[in-house]
């Protein structure tokens, strides 16, 4: 089912019905850019009070549609959302306060933030929640509209979160909603973004898919917003608390099934701590149970990964909890990993990490610099001052001292570098994404 202009369009989308959403949203942009903030304010928080109505019934579909589990799908998805509705609603009016800064002479110049136009946000299946409002919220906070293309893998929900916007009250072509089958989604991709009322497209997802969103983009010099993989590595220091760590590590890694742009991928052990580390982390996983993966493909790309790690001298542990369905997977550490295998730089996306060891935190530092990867990263020690040193030198988004590569919060801006993509959601700094700057100046 798709959203276009308020109204419920059966089946799914193609190139014509693209283009009437584009047009739609084209079509309410002069009004709603001049909307003043404390309407879409009152629009948004309103969202957000639908979402908490809805709570229970979110909940459930989060965990029949893509299997997530309970804690994820509360605290991170559903608070989460609500988080994010609410602090963005709080912060549009001033993310768009512009400034009169210095000029020459007698001439007063004024710098204003603007609506860009039409957003086309894309958003994934794995938070489908969270990440389809973050695919909305900041660019219908500063004024633009918003065509909204969900995944064909959670479809239910990301209908569902389209209709809260309507059902909250946004007027009619400030989002509309679409879905396709894989096989449509390049032409309508394309139609979109080539589109003259299309100023800007955000993309959360793979990497793979990243680079042609980006490309293409570029070639209709379209600015994107990219938020894609990461190979979060986990620095564990010879001084850190080593049940801490590996409590940490391991709900960072098989949290939502590990299917989570910021899931612990890559543990480097600093040798004095690495064997204690070990033990701590197997323990663990044996009490372990109960995660599925989205799809057959899925499994079968994670056999590979670990087939090609065990023909490479690494040691294969998995948790003891049977395999209940066809998506069933158990929870996997890879120990002894080797720069030589496919593990050390692809993505797993999945409830597996691996154990690298390392002779001093200067080792560890350069595996995380030779990372093509820059979303998320950890850092386990007890002395503050020298994790701050360290993180400075890690290219990653966000570095988190004691804690799990899995954080992120409505306040905070989120977004990596490098393969990771570029650009910033959340807070201020989601909104200025999708604001233009003018400069007016006036002489006598």
């Amino acid at each position: 089912m798709l959203i276009i202009n308020n109204k419920d369009i059966p089946g799914d989308a193609n190139v014509s019905l693209s283009l009437e959403a584009v047009q739609s949203s084209a079509a309410a942009f002069p009004s709603w850019s001049k909307s003043p903030p404390s309407y879409r304010r009152a629009l948004l928080n309103k969202t957000a009070s639908l979402l908490r109505e809805r709570y229970d019934g979110f909940r459930a579909l989060l965990e029949e549609e893509v299997h997530m589990p309970p804690l994820f799908a509360t605290k991170v998805n559903l608070d989460g959302g609500i988080a994010l509705l609410e602090e963005t609603a709080a912060v549009l009016s001033d993310s768009m306060t512009g400034c009169i800064p210095y000029s020459e002479g007698n001439s007063y110049a004024m710098v204003f933030k603007e609506a860009m136009g039409v957003v086309l946000g894309i958003a994934p299946w794995n938070a489908p929640v969270i990440l389809g409002l973050r695919a909305v919220v900041a660019a219908v906070a500063g004024g633009n509209t918003v065509v909204f293309k969900g995944s064909e893998l959670s479809p239910k929900t990301h209908f569902l979160l389209a209709n809260l916007f309507r059902d909250a009250g946004f007027p009619p072509g400030v989002v509309n909603f679409l879905l396709s089958t894989p096989a449509d989604a390049p032409a309508i991709y394309e139609t979109i973004i080539n589109h003259s009322a299309v100023k800007k497209c955000n993309f959360t997802g793979s990497t793979g898919v990243g680079r042609i969103i980006g490309s293409k983009a570029a070639l209709a010099l379209k600015p994107v917003l990219l938020e894609l993989g990461g190979k979060n590595l986990a620095v564990v220091l010879e001084d850190a608390d080593v049940e801490d760590a590996a409590g940490k590590i391991v709900l960072g890694g098989y949290l939502n099934n590990g299917q989570i742009c910021m899931s612990t991928d890559l543990v480097l052990a600093v040798e004095p701590i690495a064997q204690p580390l070990i033990n701590a982390i197997l323990t663990h996983l044996q009490t372990q149970s109960g995660y599925q993966v989205i799809a057959p493909a899925t499994k079968t790309r994670l056999d590979n990964l670990i087939a090609d790690a065990r023909s490479k001298g690494a040691i294969i542990h998995q948790s003891p909890s049977p395999c209940t369905t066809d998506l069933s997977y158990p929870a996997t550490v890879i120990e002894n990993v080797t720069p030589s295998m496919a593990f050390y730089t692809i993505e797993a996306f999945g409830p597996i990490f691996g154990i690298l060891r390392v002779p001093t935190a200067e080792a560890a530092i350069a595996h995380t610099q030779a990372s093509g990867y820059g979303l998320s990263a950890a850092i386990f020690t007890k002395s503050h001052f020298r994790a701050l040193g360290l993180a400075e030198q890690i290219p990653a988004g966000a570095v988190h001292v004691n804690g799990m590569t899995v954080h992120d919060e409505a306040t905070l801006p989120h977004g990596g570098m490098g393969e990771s993509g570029f650009g910033r959601f959340g807070a201020r700094w989601g909104v200025e994404e999708f604001l233009t700057t003018r400069t007016v100046i006036l002489n006598p």
